[in-house]
């Protein structure tokens, strides 16, 4: 019997003992796993006191994201970045953007940095209804770009969108086609860059149904879009445009001139509160007083409300429109010359 429990307790202390000595390798290899880890996120260069403008592109992997800091020199390994974002709950979420970095973050400080979002980024809003040389003053002005440069990309520059293969050469084929709309851009960001993010956002706004909607309507895009730019230019209240749009149509399929005094704006290259005659008489192709049918393209970005009351105009017979005399913006609505004319009345009498 006592050699029994003899045996038994020997056979605890060995448990007892092996226990001990696995909790102290485990000890042991967290420690040094706790080091190692340690090791691999400490800076790349903590006396280092200069700046780095790291960019991540759109869609990086954690991965791509530590091949490109281990380029810059910020980490030293891409494999360990992505081990310590995997094991500290950073891989996936990291964000496109330029990031300003130094040699002297830790790992973890960098993968803070890059999940934030808060990336160097300015931001630029083109209102709608400007023209290409209009926003590249504005840009210009804000900082963003070189004008003369902006305009020689948006003339000759490559950019692969499906609406580019319905566009004209030359120096207005963008014309209509940069999208009005608050941007935020990198820091380093080019002309092509800008003008590509632009022109991306038409993509986006102009979508499948509207191509569907343009054959339906027998219009080609670039005519759709010249429509929706004449819709912006001439409209000042919203509730107008479907209405501006059913004008345009109904004087078309009739033949009449358009006569939209926004045309030959487009002509002078300046916005005049009210033409004189002599400015009606101008030769140009975009004077829709003395052509009939469209002028040979957009005269500036319709915003999308205008894009979709050139696709979706309401069905009227109206043929004329004059501004009514209240300051509201909104227009007076006629079918036939003698209402015309009273309402023309009405808004000179206001003046």
């Amino acid at each position: 019997m006592e050699k029994k429990r003899n045996k038994v307790r020997n056979k605890t202390r060995l448990a007892v003992s092996i226990t001990v000595l696995l909790i102290l390798i485990a000890a042991g290899a967290y420690g040094g796993f706790k080091i190692y880890l340690e090791s691999i996120v400490a800076p790349y260069d903590a006396a280092s006191a200069g700046y780095v403008n790291v960019v991540i592109p759109s869609g990086a992997s954690t991965n791509r994201v530590g091949e490109i800091l281990e380029d810059y020199h910020l980490i030293r390994n891409a494999s360990q970045f992505k081990l310590i974002a995997r094991l500290e709950g950073f891989d996936g979420k990291l964000q496109a953007g330029e990031f300003t970095l130094t040699q002297a973050m830790t790992v973890r400080e960098i993968l803070t940095t890059l999940s934030s979002g808060n990336a160097n980024t300015k931001r630029f809003t083109i209102p709608e209804g400007y023209t290409i040389a209009k926003t590249a003053d504005k840009l210009e002005n804000d900082g963003f770009i070189e004008r003369n440069r902006f305009l020689d990309v948006a003339e000759n520059g490559e950019f692969l969108h499906k609406f580019m293969s319905y566009l004209p050469e030359g120096a207005n084929r963008l014309e209509g086609f940069l999208f009005p709309e608050t941007y935020d851009v990198f820091t380093t960001a080019t002309e092509e860059d800008i003008i590509d993010r632009m022109l991306a956002q038409f993509d986006k706004e102009f979508g499948d149904e509207y191509y569907v909607r343009a054959d339906e309507l027998g219009f080609s895009l670039y005519e759709i879009v010249t429509i929706a730019s004449m819709i912006e230019a001439e409209a000042r209240a919203a509730i107008d445009r479907p209405l501006i749009a059913s004008v345009i149509y109904n004087r078309l399929s009739i033949g009449m001139p358009l006569q939209l005094d926004a045309t030959v704006q487009y002509a002078l290259g300046e916005t005049k509160e009210r033409l004189l005659i002599k400015d009606t008489l101008i030769e140009s192709p975009y004077n829709t007083y003395l052509i009939t049918g469209l002028p040979p393209g957009p005269i500036c970005s319709p915003g999308a409300d205008s894009i979709r009351a050139s696709l979706y105009p309401e069905d009227t017979n109206y043929i004329f429109y004059v501004l009514k005399p209240d300051g509201s913006g909104e227009h007076n609505f006629a079918t036939n010359i003698n209402d015309f004319n009273k309402f023309k009345r009405q808004y000179l009498n206001s003046l």
